[in-house]
Order: C-alpha cells, then structure tokens, then sequence
C-alpha cells in the first residue's frame, strides 16, 4: 500500500509541475499584454507582441510603434521589457524592415532604458546602464539562426531585463507619402536552459579619414584577447557606400586564420564561419577594412550619418556558461606592424555585379525585388552548406570539451586561496601598511607609516594637515621583500613623506605613491632619492586641474604610459594625466543621497588596470562596490557589488587571466558580513573564493595585490602587517616546520604529521586545519587512514537508519497499527528544509559569521583615520 501511495504521491507532484510550467508562461505573457503598448493599424506585425509556442518557447515582436522620420540619418530608439521574470535565451532573430527605408538596425540588451516613452531620439542615449549588442541587420540581410544548443541570456538574476531597438532611417525620401514605419525584429526565445551562451565581440574602427580622389585606404583594428576561450560560429561585415571589403582573422603565434570575409555592399547578414575557430587568452583578433575615396570631393571620416563611414567587425560567439561574457569590443590597433603580414586576401575587393550593386542602393526599382529574392537564397543556400545542422551537435560538444580543457588552464574556479601560515611577513616591524605592489621580478613592495598615525588630529575641517611639525617619516617608508622569506631586499622613501596611502609600480620598475597629507602623487625610480616627478601641491588640498585632496591611490597604463589618479577622500573623481604629467580629463562626482548611480563615488580608494581590456576598476570603498571604466573615455562599463562585501570595499587587484581580488571593511554594529577577502571572476562578477587569515585576525585590511601564480598579499592598516596567501595546490605539498608542525617523510613517501604546540593555544586549531587538508592524501597511503575515513563515512549512515527507524517506531506508537505513512522520510524534503541545502550538490561552507568579529575597541583606536564623508553611519578611513 506505502508504494502504491508512493507512486500517487509522484504522478501528482509532476502534474502540478506540468500545470505549473504550463500556466505561468502564460499568465505572465497575459500580463504583459494588459500593459504593453497598443500598436498602430498600420503596422504589420501581430497584434500580439508576445506568442506562445508552447510550454517553454516564445516569440516577442520588437516593432517601431508607427513612427515617420521628420530628416535624414534620424536614429530612433524604442524599448520593450522582457515578459517573463525568470532566465530565458534568445535562439533566433528575423528581421523585417527593408533597406528602402532603414539603412541600419541594432538590437540592444539592457536594465534601464533612457526613456520610458514609446520612442525617442537616440541622442538622448539606448540605456542608462550598461548595454549589450544583441542582433544587427542592414541592407535586407536574411533571419541569423544560432547553432543548436547555444542561445543569448537574458532575464533572470544576471540577464538583461528590456531590448531596446535603435533604427537608423538614412534618406527619408522613401517618407514622402507621410507614412508609419513599424521596422523591426522577431525574437525566438526559449526558457529550455543551453549549454553554451552567445556573445557578441564588436571589432570597429573610431579614428579612420578617407582622403578624397584615395584609391585604396585600409583600417586596421587588433586587440590581444586576455579571456577564456570563445568559439566563433558566425561574423558580419558593416561599412557605408565606401567599403570595398572586410576581412577578420585569428592571429596565434604569427599564423593568420581567416574567420570571415565579404563586402560590405552585399546583404549584411551574419554569416557562419566556415571553419570552426577558436580564440584563445593571448590570440590576437585582427580586422581591415578596405575602402576607396573615389568620387569623394572632401576627406571622409568616421560617424553616423550616411555620408560618413565606418569599419565594423561583429562575431558571434559562444562560451560555456560559467565563463561567458555577453558582449566584448575592440577599437584599437594594438599592432601596426603586424598588419605588413595579413594575407593578401585582405586587400582584394570582392567584385559585386553592377545591376546587383544598383538594386542595393537603390537605383533599380524594376529588378530590386527579384534580385533581392534571388540573393536571399543565395544567401540561404551557402548558410544550409556550410552550417549542416545534423553535425551540429557533435561538433558543439566537441568544442564544448576543448573550451573546457583549455579554461581549466586560464581561469579554474575550484581552487582555494588559504594563508601561508609559515609566512614570517607577520613579525615585520612596521609602521600603518597602507599600499602593496609587486615589482617587475615579483618581489613585494610595501608602503607603509613608520612611526607616523592617521588619527582625529590629523587633520581640520578643510583637509589641511595639522601636524607637520613632526616632519616628514624618518624611516624608509617603501621596504622590498622577498615574497618566499619577506627578507628585505632594498627600501627607500626615507624623509619624503608624511601619511603615505596608495602605491603602483609601472613597467620601467618605477614606484608611484601618493600621500594625503601632502595631498600630492610622487613617481620614484627603485634607486633615486628624488622623485622624478610630482603632481599636485605640497600640503595644499583642492579640487581643480592642479590639486589634490588627499588622493588614494595611483595607476599608470603600461601600453599608453598616461597615469590615473584616485582622488580622493575629500574630491570623488578619477583624473587621467599624460606620461610626463599633463591634465587631460576627470571623471566623477560625489555620491547622491539615496542610491549611488553609476560614476558617482564615495572616497574612490583603490584603482586596478586592466590594459588588455582598456579598463580601470575603482574600488568606491563607502559605496561598497567596485566601479570598471574605460580608459580612453572614462565610461562606466560595469558595477560589481555582493551583500557579502558589506559597506564597504577597501581595496581591488587584477591577475591577467581574469581573476579579480577584493578585500571588504569591518562591519558596523548589527551588520552580518565579515571582513575577508575575494576571489572573482572578472567577465562574470561571480565570487568563486573567500579567504581569512587562521594565525589572528583581520583588522582593517587596507590593500591587496596577487600575482599569476595567485599568491595573494594584504596589508593591515590597523594590525601593521602583512599577509601572505596561497593557493591550496600550492599549500599541499608545502613544509609547515615553522608554524609548529614538522613533517616527516617515511620510506615510502608516506606524510606523517606530527604537532609540537610549543606553547601556542593557536597550533591546536592550526593542526586540525593541515589534518583536514590532509585527510585525503593520509587515506590513499596508509591503511589506518583507510580505515578511519570509511568508519566516518558508515557512522552517518548509521545514524540516519537509527533516526528513521526511531521515527517510525514513534509514529506506531502515536497512531496504532492503521499509520501507513507516506512510504518513509523524502531525504530531498528533509534537506531542503535545512539552511544552506543546495539542489545543486553540497555548497562549500560559508566562512561569514565565523568567529572573526569587530572589536569593538576599533571605533577609537588612535590608527585609525578619520572618514571625510560626512554622512553617518560615519565610516572608519584609511
């Protein structure tokens, strides 16, 4: 009877789901349909924006809402939200405008619009936040099909949650009969989640002049590729009337391969690559476009309108979804001279028949539409040739297996950072460590207070540093350790500085620091006594081109050589200076009340560079975010921020090949999160590690910086030292003799872990950590271990059948005889009504909430500086 009850139990559980899936779908979609805008009768598309396809997939029609352009090159943007809540992938696109009346169309991802109305001029902008380019069409390009299995992601936690359409109308002529344009696309969506998520890489030429009467002007655009891999299923070409062709490649180890090539003036639709590409962290992406200024009277430059011109490379990608990023650009030339060697190819027009040519410009209105037809099958046919869909599934999960065997060597998201517990950093006499680097061998480079405070007194209402009668620090305030031993290997800085704060060290070996009671920024060589430069005015604080305000922190682009500086406590703005230190342009402004907007800081503390991708990350420390802008614009590209960094997020460090490193402040009074550090992914945002030290405590961990091979350092504002971190694989085989463990090797390379307390209470909780660590490696080589681990995996389970069983004797005794129950104890049940269960498999455990708590001495410590932000709760500053 248990089992027959059992099996009822199930058939209803998956009726409800079915009814469940099946409803839901639907009553949002209804939903949307009560609040969506009502489309003009002169529309073509459905009545019904959005279509049911069944129990998973839909169709969303993103149409102009009966719009006529007023003048030429007019750029109208209208927006749609997503009609479901939950995460949903784009599979298809199929456009419908024609180049008679459009010459371009983008479709753009997005959270916020520019504007709520049911269209306004792109001047006013697409999106308020970040934007990703989903889908591009031009002259009638066919309907793009993406391969099985791959899909763009939007909705959800981490998707976008509107499309914003922005449609080009080029010459209105084809208006003059007053009549409504609702140009647009139709997405294919599907909540069925795929394995592999697509992208968009936009390479795109900013700084192009065509001479007039110029045969042949190329535009060359490469960028070294710094992420994991993506593989590339198709490509579009983008020029005006100039472009003769457009050719993109893969550069890897001085070997070109092509990934597309086409002109320009035929159907720019999204063509699939022929042959299967992949990049690669370090291949070079490579694009020419090819254009001629005949016919032209006056130079030709790039921009929007039709008699300008542009030079667009667009890929379509796919990566595996743990890694995937939605949209990439490239808009330098990283390389001039590589181009000396692109295949000759590149430099060949493609030749497009005349009446063909005619009928795409629009002379030929007695063949356009057969010419058209034809070329759209043309189109189709070689799409059908090249993309068979029957291998598609094989050659997807084939390269699915490669992207993962080479992302495990540029990005592994297992591994765990853990302090070097025989680190002997943490015995080092030092004064408030304010700023960590590493130098051009690796070597760590601390900038630290000597005997001088950041205290109450330091400094009055308006920034002016009150006790310069101590003088400058007599001790050298930049110390070069040994990252194995920390023995010290050189150090400088001796009676130059008052209250050090940030430090960086740039390609040539030379040290940048800034100090805030100088309210100045220093450029060091590692043997002069001298600063070769200095920006700012000694103990002057301001906020024009010329001063500082206690500035945190200094950076210097190892490509361009122009230095950004964080400033500060008392400004909130990133100022970009050129190499010998001229003004060229800020960014910024202080925090608003209620939610701070993007660009807008509260004490911008800590700058990392990302040159490989043209971006400066700011950790906005009150804020408790970390802030990414590009750096040839200063443009807000990205917010990452997590409820576990708190209020605030001190300090952020970059390791090429995409990690992100973070520590956090201690929390105020009723607040849960701890102070630890971060390990990201920079493409996702993700947290994939936190770490705390095991020896004592963090106090105020004020910077971080980690290297390649993830060696992690922190220096501690408030404890004055330093901590080393490792990670795990690195830690596993490492001798512990000093932390008070010695290891002994047997005959048979067996690991023997014996503990001698030598008086410290902490060795105790130190050895059952190395215990743990070891647990497995002990179980492999030795029979006792052997034994242990399998009676402490029995234990368990004999505990459970005891407590299944005692609960089935108190059922008995409870309702008699007649209590059937319900075929025993659900196990999914009983554990996802524990906190912290996972359906996704077991979650490694949280270190929030640990035993790592605030003094509460903290808040009157003489080392700690005062906050210049006047809003409460008022903030601790470093």
């Amino acid at each position: 009877m248990a089992g027959f009850v059992n099996k009822l139990l199930i058939l209803l559980l998956l009726f409800q789901n079915i009814c469940l899936g099946f409803r839901s779908p639907l009553s949002v979609f209804k939903r949307y349909k009560d609040t969506s805008r009502s489309l003009s009768s002169e529309c073509l598309g459905s009545d019904q924006p959005v279509i049911s396809f069944g129990l998973s997939d839909f169709a969303l029609d993103i149409r102009m809402p009966a719009v006529t352009p007023k003048q030429s090159d007019t750029y109208l943007c209208m927006s749609v939200p997503l009609p479901v809540d939950d995460e949903a992938y784009v599979v298809d696109f199929k456009p419908h405008a024609s180049m008679d009346t459009v010459h371009h169309m983008l479709l753009f991802g997005c959270n916020e619009p520019s504007s709520a109305e049911n269209y306004w001029d792109c001047d006013e902008g697409t999106c308020k936040d970040k934007s990703n380019i989903l889908y591009a069409w031009a002259r009638n390009a066919p309907p793009t099909r993406l391969p099985k299995g791959v899909g763009f992601r939007v909705g959800g936690e981490t998707g976008s949650r509107y499309f914003v359409l922005q449609v080009h109308y080029g010459d209105i002529s084809a208006f003059r009969d007053k009549h409504k344009d609702c140009s647009g696309v139709t997405l294919h969506l599907t909540h069925q989640k795929q394995p592999l998520i697509a992208g968009m890489y936009l390479m795109m030429s900013v700084n192009t002049v065509i001479p007039p009467g110029k045969k042949v002007v190329d535009a060359d655009i490469a960028c070294h590729y710094k992420r994991s891999p993506m593989h590339l299923f198709a490509y579009r070409v983008h020029t005006h009337r100039l472009g003769k062709v457009v050719s993109g490649y893969r550069v890897r180890n001085g070997q070109w391969t092509l990934i597309g090539r086409q002109s320009p003036q035929l159907p720019q639709a999204f063509y699939p690559v022929k042959y299967p590409v992949d990049i690669s962290y370090d291949d070079i992406l490579a694009a020419r476009c090819v254009f001629s200024g005949e016919g032209r009277t006056t130079e030709t430059h790039i921009g929007g309108t039709a008699n300008d011109e542009m030079c667009n490379f667009y890929i379509m990608y796919y990566m595996e979804a743990k890694h995937a990023v939605s949209y990439m650009t490239c808009t330098q030339n990283a390389n001039p001279e590589m181009f000396r060697n692109i295949p000759q190819e590149a430099n060949i027009p493609i030749p497009v028949k005349s009446d063909v040519l005619k009928m795409m410009h629009g002379h030929n209105e007695e063949t356009k539409h057969s010419d058209t037809s034809s070329l759209l099958q043309q189109a189709k046919k070689e799409e059908e040739e090249i993309l068979d869909q029957e291998t598609k599934d094989s050659d997807a999960s084939y390269l699915l297996q490669q992207a993962k065997k080479e992302e495990a060597e540029v990005l592994d998201q297992d591994f765990h950072v853990e302090e070097a517990v025989e680190w002997p950093g943490l015995d080092l006499k030092l004064g408030q460590v304010s700023g960590l680097a590493l130098d051009l061998e690796n070597n760590l480079v601390v900038f630290h207070r000597g005997d001088h405070v950041w205290d109450e007194n330091s400094f009055d209402s308006k920034f002016v540093y009150q006790q310069r009668g101590l003088g400058p620090i007599e001790q050298n305030t930049i110390l070069v350790l040994n990252p194995s031993n920390a023995k010290l290997l050189h150090s400088t800085g001796k009676s130059l500085f008052y209250l050090p704060h940030g430090l960086s060290v740039d390609k040539n070996g030379n040290y940048w620091v800034t100090d805030v009671a100088l309210h100045q920024v220093f450029k060091l060589g590692a043997n002069d006594k001298e600063p070769l430069l200095i920006l700012g005015v000694a103990l002057q604080p301001g906020s024009d081109k010329t001063h500082f305000c206690q500035p945190t922190d200094v950076a210097v682009d190892p490509i361009t050589g122009s230095i950004y500086v964080s400033d500060g406590y008392c400004n909130s703005r990133i100022i970009q200076f050129s190499p010998n230190g001229l003004y060229v342009m800020q960014w910024g402004e202080e925090t608003s009340l209620g939610r701070s907007r993007p660009g807008q800081f509260r004490i911008p503390h800590s700058l990392a560079l990302i040159p490989d991708l043209s971006q400066l990350c700011v950790a906005d420390r009150e804020n408790g975010r970390i802030q990414c802008f590009r750096l040839e614009t200063g443009e807000f590209t990205r917010e990452i921020k997590h409820k576990a960094f708190g209020t605030e997020l001190f300090a952020v460090s970059y390791v090429p090949g995409g990690l992100l490193f973070a520590v956090n402040g201690m929390p105020y009074p009723g607040e849960a999160e701890s102070v630890q550090g971060f390990v990201m992914n920079f493409s996702t945002g993700e947290i994939i590690d936190t770490f705390i030290p095991l020896r004592k405590g963090f106090e105020m961990p004020h910077d971080i910086v980690a290297s390649e091979d993830r060696t992690v350092f922190v220096g501690d504002v408030h404890a004055k030292v330093v901590w080393k971190f490792a990670s795990a694989e690195k830690m596993e085989h490492r001798s512990v003799k000093k932390a008070g463990i010695e290891v002994q090797e047997t005959k048979e390379s067996e690991t023997i872990v014996e503990a001698k307390l030598k008086n410290k209470p902490e060795s105790t909780d130190l050895l059952k950590n190395m215990n743990k660590q070891h647990l497995v490696q002990q179980a492999s080589s030795t029979g006792v271990s052997f034994v242990l681990i399998t009676t402490l995996l029995i234990i368990p389970v004999v505990v459970l059948l005891a407590i299944l069983v005692f609960i089935r004797w108190r059922k008995t005794i409870v309702y008699g005889n007649n209590w059937k129950g319900g075929g025993g104890i659900n196990l999914g049940n009983f554990f996802a009504s524990h906190k912290g269960y996972s359906r996704k498999g077991f979650d490694r455990l949280s270190t929030e909430g640990s035993d790592q708590e605030k003094d509460e001495d903290d808040g009157t410590d003489s080392e700690e500086e005062c906050s210049a932000s006047p809003l409460p709760p008022a903030p601790s500053s470093s």
